[in-house]
């Protein structure tokens, strides 16, 4: 049974549970959850993480912690029981953890270490703080640590600063807004410090109390080392002033034994000190760290004779020095100790050790001898900062090894009160003794005692240095064989306070004696007494001792018989009547040196202290005391404070009349002495002297009394010196005078009261006074009321201690009311006004409430003063932040109304002024300009923020219905309101708080919304009706806008845990203001129409936030908007533009998403319904919702990495949009624009010239002036469109579309012709020139166009279930386009089949593309017919200017006939047209239509029979016309293909199935085509036998027996046709070709047309017929390509069926009756039937499958037919002359398996022929070299030639160029000609590049590899005259070469010696008089009239508009020579 559990309410989660149980919640490891119920070992319970999903769990999972629980039952909410900060940290590296594994997918890998390093530190801080074994001030360390890391991370990581007090994080709601303000700042302030520098925070506290930092050093000896003495030996370190010439600390000693350790077994690893308290002055001093080495042993160290062996000296041996300027800034860095080593140097001369550390420091290297090695002391340092009880507390280690505390000598900076202190330094400066009779000079050791009075030598009085204990007596070292020793040995004598006085030093010199025994030997002694008799101490100076002579028999029993003796010389002077005869003599001639200097926080060496102290012992002298006191050493007199303050009030007791103002005088000195730093820790002191000790009870009167004197005397004094110093001591003389009334009081039972009372009174009657003189003229006075106004709030408390509250506050309020309250007193006194103000409400009587009724007004007075006159805004700002910081405290205790109404009225309004002046100003440059720097002005303005924010905080209703109801007038309260909205505003713009304050940004907007709340009832009630005021209500609406968009509110961006946090305490503010907003706009009624079109964008703004409840309140109000306007115009036209205008601008900015525009549609729809307007409005909301579809695509266009076709496509998308369907003219011209330079950057300069022309069509040729308008400037209509002409005519040159740039020159020569400006005219008619020779000489690549349908709802709108047809780019085929649009959506699947997709997936959630190849078919057919045009010209038509496109699909109908399929194969066309013509504003275009026809099998037949026609009766013309001279092959291998075809079977086949007596009654309808046929297959014997005719007048010898043959089979072909068409042999030759009208050929292409043929790659050297490309079907097509003309091929490798063959083929209806090279590659080369059985049927499914270009062109090569396993001699000069070095080419578009099978052999060539003419005319040819590429594997049997017949008019005999290898031969096939421009280009066809018959894929791509760098041709062809290979004909050619790539010009080179081609003029520009007479009569023409449009247009329709589309270079376009090649063919019948 489940049951709430009771205790166990929180826990983290120790194991992951997959929960896989039912109800089970997933939990990770680290996760906290929240448990609610309990069962036999489960828990159920939240993961906190997500609070909605509740689930079970098991309980041994879960660690629990303790809880609170609040609210308990179904919504309770639980807190963890642990520390703020640890929870804190607990759910900063959660929130961290995520963003961490960000940093390293983003490769910020820097900050990814650093963050784990922090996260690590965090985890163990966290565990350290959790173990609970901390002491409190490691705690507070830890937690230290921790906020700085946290913020740390959290500023590196952009999230929000944490404020934080005592680093736990503040709740904003128990703190004001100032105070929370602050917080940000140190906050941030300590953010950044942490990143340099932890100490700060110790200094900045340390700076707060103005307390110098003392430093310290430690110093640690680790060794002796080379220590060679072999003696026991003392090292003494001290520090040493160089300057100053004198050392500054006591010594530190170390005892050594001989082997360099501690002498003390116990010291081992302790022999250190602590050099304390060095001031920051010190520290800039030159110090070194000086150690003197003594030895202690023989008087000679190397000679053992000097001294006896028991006697041991103390004896200097040698010192060390080390500077710590040079080592300062290494110690300062680390916080460990550094170790140095310190050479130890020996003295030269024993007379001068005492200056050997001076020698050393100076480098006076003859005075000292270096050590022989490096070695010597080695030290550790370590530098420390802080007091005494910080290093103890921070550095344990330190003073657990025995540290030894090392002081200066004399006090440090600060002297602690508690410090007691009492020690005596003296100094042994030096001795001159006399020799007493010896030769050599004496042994002198001194040794001192301290005796008391009584005799008795004090014990234990005596220390060397620290680190040692002291001792009773000393010894001096001994200076060997010196009379006058200089020790310099300085001396600690710590006496007993109460042994002092009394007590005397006795000095002792002794000879030490190196005799054998050795002794010491006393001569003489000295002493001095440590205090004299007056009192006081022995002075700090040298004192220069009297040398007594003595023996050793002398007895120092009697200590009285010497201290009756004068010690010193003024001793001497002070008792002169010394008697002579004592046992002690003075020696005159010995003298004795010493010094002393005092340490005492108890003894005075000062004679007025003591004079003071001792005041009743001189009472005649006591006002001259009093008047010394304040020449006495402020060292002295802290140290003796109380005595001193004791003393005074005594003397002021003991006569008031008479000492009264020098005892006052005193006072106020000794308290200023306490205001110095170096002092400033004795106030405790004073304090406690006040409140236990002082005991003046009448001392109160006199100073007042004295007071009140000063201060009516500040008027008339000039030197006011003294009065300053009254009013800054004025705090402790009210101490004094409280504490002295006190007294008094309790003394007499509260006696006088009223008396003092009024004193009081008088005396603040005296403040008032000195405050309210004018200073302007004094500057004394100045100074004097500062002093006073400083230290005013100071009394305060005294004063509280004996009045009430309120009679303070009412002093008080007196007091500050008599400042002047102007100004204009100067700026310092106004500084020092408000420090006075600032510091009364810092102090307590501010913080009650019945005294800030009282203050209040009057600080607020001064406020609002300084406010207005925009004066001390900073410390302003400083005083109201405390204000409102203790009126949020009071509050929350509390009622604070009455103090709120008051700031309300003194300070809103000029609060709001300030700010808005403060906000001007920072966002002009005056604040730059100014005083001010920036960060100032940004400080202020924050502080003033926060004020404002505040107070508008502790108002309630009452307050606001106050402010409200105390307006005068509409005029002000409006004036108010635009304020305080403009402030809101500002804020929200300028974001006066940085963007990770978001605790503040978020109170700031909850603070403003109430505020609006309180604001927009008065808005309404008094702005409405008749009073409407637009600018008011312009204003709030503004405001309400800004604040829903303001970032910190877009909770969508913020994380879970984030926006959790934020909903649970705020709600979601954006959501209330749009409440608010709602209910004002209804409020408007009929004023709503003010706001429209004004308030349409930023509402569209507002309901674009992704808040869906926003939007459901925002969006209506558009409809309201439209109805108000339809109701005042009658429609709603500016709604709808405004709305569209600002709806483009804002969904760019990266507003709106999908279900906005669902949304929008759907509420303005439903609100619409019932309107009477409701047609025009749903069309607006239907237009707007698209217009927000095309934007949104836009937009995920613009940002995401899409490609440039999507971003182009999408812009005209949205462009069309504006223009055509809403009619915005800017917003179209804004996105041409953008369109265009969309097409720059991808280098589409054709398309960026149309569109610019969109704009420029615009355009008038009008003086009209335009407007500044996106980049260009304020100019004429004119100058506009000249400017846009001039660029669009220069983007067409770069687009190499200079056909569409002539109309524009045109265009612009007529307006510079009409305006007479002949330069311009001139400029534009070159260009025109140009562009006209560019067209004649320059190569130009044919583009192919590509169908695409994209299909699927994941498409964008633009495109979704749309088909598009696509202009390729240069040089790109299907398989590349096709992985283009792939790569451009990726997620897209491409369709396998042509067919058109059915509903499934036109409406899946999917995107499917189906991409094909097309056919362009041109609709300018004219310039196409026209006989002598250049196909330069003529390609520019078949690929521009299209709209329409084909492309075919083969089937069959009804059965199939296995013996002729031909009978059954038809022909599906399909032609699209678009809705624009290509090239245009974009690469593609949608598909507007599509129609589809079917071509049957007879009319299929009769289109190839009749291009092939066409293509002989041109070639044989040229040949006539000797545009082809020389080279006959191209004729040769043409006529052996027909022939040879036509006797295998070619035509036969047709004869068969359409002759057939069963197809003609079965088809009675077919018999006119039927008919047609006939005729043309007579018309090609007719064509034929011209053909030979021809061919044997230009027949080489050697190749006559290929002509014989020819003739055979022709006699053969003939026969076999007069049996089938009886009445052939009847027919006419002349008459041939005009029999029947041919009106009736259908638009379709034969089985095999040329497009078949032009199988062959464009690249490919079959460029046949290079001038003749004639149509795009075959036998007699005008556009066949040249490629298709000449491929001569034949095969026996033919597939097997037709149906293969059209299912594979580019354009089915490209077959060719001369070849079945037409035939795609694959059904060509196919393997034998079964394998192609296999394929044939999923052929057409695999059309998509990405397009192999070069495929093999099975039918191209013959098997030639071998003798002996070699082809025959004159096959194999043929193979030769027709293989060049070609690169290799494959299909890949061929299986492996079809690449492998070898070809079958066709039972139906139509040139088989050819295999025995080929190589016979290679013999005669020569051989060709081909380069080393390894050969790919052909099919056998495929051959092809490739001669360029473009004429050149001077040219008789024009090179062949050399075929095509056999793809199986171990030849290489031969390259593109590089310089002919149709070479290898023409043939390619876009059936070939689209997929088998239908065009999609690219199954049936071109054949041959695209061959982009030819390697160099080596052919030789020693039969053609050497004038054919004239390369001097290159010199004449009016046309350049053409280059296909860039790897070209090398190529190029190699070739000019071999032009592949002569450069002929275009044929229609051949002289006349160069002609031959014709060969034949011409045709008669009037017979051919009638049909000559019929038969022209439609061949050309036919052939040229479904030519498929390769990309061609410019080749003759055989459609316009139509006419030429029957012209030919006339003459040669008639020649015949």
């Amino acid at each position: 049974m489940w049951s709430p559990t009771e205790e166990e309410k929180y826990g983290v989660v120790i194991c992951s549970f997959r929960g896989a149980v039912p109800q089970g919640l997933v939990l990770e490891l680290g996760e906290t959850v929240q448990i609610l119920e309990k069962c036999e070992g489960w828990y159920r319970g939240v993961a906190i993480k997500k609070p909605n999903v509740k689930g079970i769990f098991p309980a041994n999972y879960i660690h629990l912690k303790k809880a609170i629980v609040s609210n308990r039952g179904q919504y309770e909410t639980v807190v963890p029981l642990e520390d703020s900060v640890v929870t804190e940290v607990t759910a900063t590296l959660q929130e961290w953890a995520v963003l961490w594994k960000q940093l390293y997918v983003k490769h910020k890998v820097d900050l990814f270490y650093k963050l784990r390093h922090v996260m690590n530190e965090l985890i163990d801080l966290r565990r350290q703080l959790l173990s609970g074994h901390l002491t409190q001030d490691q705690v507070r360390e830890v937690k230290r640590h921790l906020t700085v890391r946290l913020d740390w991370g959290n500023e590196h990581l952009g999230l929000d600063l944490v404020p934080r007090k005592d680093f736990e994080v503040v709740d904003s709601d128990q703190i004001s807004v100032s105070d929370l303000y602050k917080m940000h700042l140190s906050s941030r302030h300590s953010v950044q410090q942490s990143t340099s520098q932890v100490d700060t925070i110790r200094q900045r506290h340390g700076e707060a109390c103005r307390m110098p930092v003392p430093h310290h050093f430690f110093l640690s000896l680790k060794s002796f080392t080379y220590n060679t003495i072999g003696e026991d030996t003392d090292v003494f370190f001290s520090l040493y002033d160089v300057r100053e010439g004198k050392q500054i600390s006591e010594r530190f000693m170390v005892r050594l034994n001989k082997n360099g350790g501690p002498r003390n077994p116990e010291k081992i690893d302790r022999m250190c000190a602590l050099f304390t308290d060095l001031s920051s002055k010190d520290m800039k001093k030159d110090l070194y760290i000086v150690a003197h080495v003594i030895r202690i042993g023989r008087m000679l160290l190397n000679d053992s004779k000097k001294g006896p062996p028991h006697l041991h000296y103390r004896r200097p041996y040698g010192c060390a020095v080390l500077s710590i300027m040079d080592v300062l800034q290494s110690i300062s860095e680390i916080k460990e100790e550094k170790d140095f080593v310190l050479k130890v140097y020996t003295c030269n001369n024993e007379n001068e050790w005492c200056q050997i550390h001076e020698n050393i420091i100076r480098k006076s290297s003859t005075k000292y001898t270096a050590p022989s090695s490096n070695y010597g002391l080695i030290i550790s340092l370590q530098l420390l900062r802080g007091d005494m009880e910080q290093i103890r507390r921070e550095n344990p280690v330190i003073f657990n090894r025995g540290v030894s505390v090392t002081r200066k000598l004399g006090f440090p900076d600060v002297i602690m009160p508690g410090d007691i202190r009492n020690d005596l330094y003296l100094t042994l400066e030096k001795g001159d003794f006399e020799r007493g009779g010896k030769s050599v000079q004496k042994n002198i050791e001194v040794t001192m005692y301290v005796l008391y009075a009584d005799g008795e030598i004090l014990k234990d009085c005596i220390s060397l240095g620290s680190g040692e204990p002291s001792r009773s007596a000393y010894h001096s070292f001994v200076l060997y064989h010196n009379n006058s020793p200089r020790w310099g040995e300085i001396i600690k004598l710590p006496i007993p306070i109460d042994r002092f006085r009394g007590s005397h030093l006795r000095f002792e010199f002794r000879h030490c004696s190196t005799k054998d025994k050795g002794e010491k030997k006393l001569f003489g002694f000295a002493f001095t007494p440590l205090m004299r008799d007056d009192g006081t101490t022995l002075s700090d100076d040298i004192h220069e001792l009297y040398v007594y002579k003595c023996d050793e028999n002398s007895t120092f029993n009697n200590h009285a018989l010497y201290l009756g003796l004068p010690c010193c010389k003024e001793d001497y002077n002070g008792c002169p009547n010394i008697p002579s005869s004592l046992i002690f003599q003075r020696s005159t001639k010995e003298t004795f040196s010493v010094s002393t200097q005092l340490s005492s926080t108890k003894l005075t060496q000062n004679v007025d202290l003591l004079a003071l102290l001792k005041w009743k012992a001189y009472p005649d002298r006591v006002m001259d005391i009093l008047g010394r006191l304040r020449h006495v050493s402020g060292e002295e007199i802290v140290k003796f404070l109380q005595d001193i303050l004791d003393t005074l009030f005594v003397v002021l007791d003991d006569n008031t009349e008479k000492y009264g103002l020098l005892v006052f005088q005193s006072l106020v000195f000794i308290i200023n002495l306490l205001r110095d730093s170096k002092y400033f820790h004795f106030r405790p002191v004073m304090d406690t002297y006040i409140q236990k000790h002082f005991a003046g009870a009448l001392a109160y009167k006199e100073l007042i009394r004295c007071l009140k004197w000063y201060m009516d005397r500040s008027a008339e004094l000039v030197r006011q010196d003294h009065i300053q110093e009254a009013m800054r001591a004025l705090e402790y003389l009210f101490k004094f005078i409280v504490q002295s009334r006190i007294l008094y009081s309790r003394a007499t039972c509260g006696m006088e009261e009223e008396q003092f009372r009024s004193s009081i009174q008088e005396l603040f009657q005296s403040i008032r006074f000195v405050l309210s003189l004018d200073s302007r003229s004094s500057e004394t006075l100045i100074f004097t009321q500062a002093a006073l106004l400083n230290s005013f709030p100071a009394i305060f408390d005294e004063l509280l201690q004996m009045f009430t509250v309120q009679e303070v506050a009412e002093f008080v309020r007196g007091t500050l009311g008599s400042m002047p309250s102007t100004v204009h007193i100067g700026q310092s006194m106004d500084v020092v006004k408000l420090q006075s103000i600032a510091r009364t409400v810092d102090s307590r009587l501010f913080s009650f409430s019945e005294s800030r009724r009282i203050l209040l007004p009057v600080v607020l007075h001064h406020i609002h003063l300084h406010l207005r006159q925009q004066k001390e805004l900073l410390i302003c700002s400083g005083i109201l932040s405390s204000i409102f910081s203790i009126i949020k405290t009071s509050s929350l205790e509390g009622d604070v109304v009455e103090e709120v109404e008051m700031m309300v009225e003194s300070l809103l309004d000029v609060l709001l002024q300030t700010l808005l002046t403060i906000m001007s100003k920072s966002q002009s440059q005056e604040a730059v300009r100014g005083q001010r720097c920036p960060q100032c002005t940004a400080e202020i303005t924050g502080e003033y923020v926060s004020c404002l924010l505040s107070l508008l905080r502790q108002m309630s209703d009452t307050h606001f219905q106050h402010l409200l109801d105390n307006f005068q007038s509409k005029d002000e309260l409006k004036e108010f309101l635009l304020k305080i909205f403009c402030v809101f505003r500002n804020l929200m713009k300028m974001s006066v708080f940085p963007r990770d304050w978001m605790v503040m940004r978020l109170l700031t907007s909850n603070i403003i919304v109430t505020t609006v709340q309180y604001l927009s009832s008065a808005l309404h009630k008094n702005f409405t009706e008749t009073d409407f005021d637009f600018k008011v209500w312009n204003s709030y609406f503004s405001l309400a806008v800004l604040f829903i968009n303001q970032p910190s509110l877009q909770l969508e961006n913020a994380t879970p845990a984030k926006r959790k946090k934020i909903l649970d305490k705020y709600g979601d503010m954006r959501v209330m203001m749009a409440y608010e907003l709602f209910s004002m706009w209804q409020n408007l009624g009929e004023h709503k129409i003010h706001f429209i079109p004004g308030m349409i964008g930023p509402f569209l703004g507002v309901t674009l936030v992704p808040q869906p409840e926003v939007r459901n309140i925002m969006i209506p109000i558009f409809h309201d908007m439209m109805d108000w306007e339809q109701r005042k115009n009658g429609n709603f036209k500016q709604v709808e533009a405004e709305l569209i205008d600002k709806l483009d601008s804002l969904v760019s900015e990266g507003k709106g998403d999908e279900n906005y525009r669902e949304l929008f549609s759907l509420l303005l729809l439903e609100k619409i319904e019932q309107e009477t307007w409701r047609e025009t409005g749903i069309s607006f909301v239907t237009s707007v919702t698209r217009l927000m579809e095309r934007l949104l695509d836009y937009r995920d266009c613009m940002k995401g990495d899409e490609t440039e076709n999507k971003k182009i496509g999408c812009t005209v998308n949205l462009m069309n949009f504006y223009k055509s369907e809403i009619n915005k003219e800017e917003m179209y011209i804004r996105y041409i624009h953008k369109l265009c330079d969309m097409h720059l950057q991808a280098e589409n300069y054709t398309e960026a010239a149309f569109t610019l022309l969109l704009y420029c069509e615009l355009l008038q040729w009008e003086d009209r002036p335009l407007r500044e308008f996106l980049h260009y400037p304020s100019q004429s209509e004119w100058q506009r469109k000249e400017g846009l002409c001039r660029k669009i005519i220069h983007y067409f040159n770069k687009g190499k579309s200079w056909e569409f740039g002539i109309p524009l020159c045109r265009e612009l020569a007529i307006q510079y012709e009409s305006l007479y400006d002949y330069q311009s005219l001139s400029w534009i008619r070159k260009m025109e020139a140009t562009y006209y020779d560019n067209i004649m000489e320059q190569q130009r690549l044919e583009p192919e166009f590509f169908r695409v349908g994209f299909y699927g709802r994941k498409f964008p709108f633009f495109l979704r279930n749309k088909e598009y047809v696509c202009r390729g780019h240069d040089y790109e085929r299907l398989e590349a386009f096709q992985q283009r649009m792939l790569s451009e959506f990726p997620q897209a699947i491409a369709m396998q089949h042509p067919n058109h997709p059915d509903d499934s997936i036109l409406q899946c959630d999917a995107q499917y593309l189906q991409i094909y190849a097309v056919t362009p078919i041109p609709d300018n057919i004219d310039v196409l017919q026209m006989d002598r045009v250049p196909d330069r010209i003529k390609s520019f038509y078949r690929v521009n200017n299209i709209r329409k496109f084909r492309y075919d699909r083969p089937f069959h109908k009804g059965p199939k006939d296995k013996e002729n399929e031909f009978k059954s194969l038809w022909i599906e066309r399909t032609t699209l047209t678009l809705t624009h013509s290509l090239p245009g504003i974009s690469r593609w275009f949608e598909v507007e239509r599509r129609e589809l026809v079917e071509v049957s099998p007879l009319e299929n037949a009769i289109q190839v029979v009749e291009n092939k026609n066409q293509e002989l009766r041109t070639l044989i013309s040229q040949y006539q016309h000797k545009q082809m001279h020389g080279n006959i092959n191209l004729l040769s291998m043409c006529l052996n293909g027909v022939i040879d075809a036509a006797v295998n079977g070619g035509i036969a086949r047709y004869q068969e199935a359409f002759f057939d007596k069963d197809y003609i009654t079965k088809h009675p309808g077919d018999a006119e085509k039927i008919t047609q046929l006939k005729e043309l297959m007579q018309e090609q014997v007719h064509v034929l036998g011209v053909g030979l005719a021809v061919h044997e007048k230009f027949v080489h010898p050697e190749m006559r027996p290929l002509h014989k043959k020819l003739i055979d089979q022709f006699q053969m072909m003939r026969s076999s046709l007069y049996h089938e068409l009886p009445g052939l042999d009847k027919l006419s030759p002349a008459c041939s070709g005009t029999s029947t009208p041919r009106s009736n050929v259908l638009v379709s292409h034969g089985p095999m047309s040329p497009e078949s043929i032009k199988l062959m790659h464009r690249h490919s050297p079959l460029n046949l017929l290079g001038s003749v490309r004639h149509s795009s079907s075959s036998l007699s097509s005008h556009t066949s390509s040249e490629t298709g003309n000449l491929v001569i091929l034949t095969d026996s490798s033919v597939g097997e069926t037709a149906e293969d063959m059209y299912h594979m083929q580019a354009s089915p209806s490209t077959s060719s009756l001369s070849s079945t090279h037409s035939a795609p590659s694959q059904m060509i080369n196919s393997a034998p039937s079964s394998a192609r059985d296999k394929y044939r049927h999923s052929r057409e499914m695999m059309m998509l499958l990405p397009t192999h270009r070069d495929r093999p062109s099975s039918a191209m090569y013959p098997t030639a037919i071998m003798e002996n396993g070699q082809p025959p001699n004159f096959q194999r000069a043929l193979i030769q002359q027709m293989i060049g070095p070609c690169k290799p080419c494959s299909d890949p578009n061929l299986s492996v398996a079809e690449k492998a099978v070898p070809a079958a052999p066709s039972s139906w060539s139509l040139d088989s022929g050819t295999r025995e003419a080929l190589p016979f005319l290679s013999a005669h040819v020569g051989s060709i070299l081909a380069p080393p590429v390894p050969p790919r594997s052909l099919p056998h049997g495929h051959y092809s030639l490739h001669f360029d017949a473009f004429h050149h008019q001077l040219s008789d005999a024009p090179p062949a160029l050399p075929a095509r290898t056999l793809r199986k031969s171990p030849l290489h096939p031969i390259p593109a000609s590089p310089t002919s421009p149709q070479s290898g280009l023409d043939g390619s066809n876009s059936t070939l590049s689209g997929s088998a018959s239908s065009g999609v894929s690219s199954l049936s791509e071109s054949n041959f590899g695209h061959s982009s760098e030819p390697p160099p041709r080596t052919d030789t062809m020693d039969s053609v005259p050497s004038q054919a290979w004239n390369t001097d004909e290159d010199l004449e050619t009016p046309y350049l070469p053409v280059r296909y790539s860039l790897s070209e010009p090398d190529v190029l080179e190699s070739l000019k010696s071999q032009p592949c081609r002569s450069h002929s003029a275009p044929s229609g520009v051949i002289p006349q008089d160069t002609m031959d007479p014709p060969a034949l009569p011409p045709k008669p023409y009037h017979s051919r009239l009638p049909n000559m449009e019929n038969e022209e247009g439609m061949i050309i329709e036919d052939d040229d508009k479904h030519r498929p589309l390769h990309r061609k270079v410019s080749q003759p376009v055989s459609g316009g020579k139509e006419e030429q090649a029957r012209v030919a063919w006339e003459h040669g019948i008639s020649e015949q």
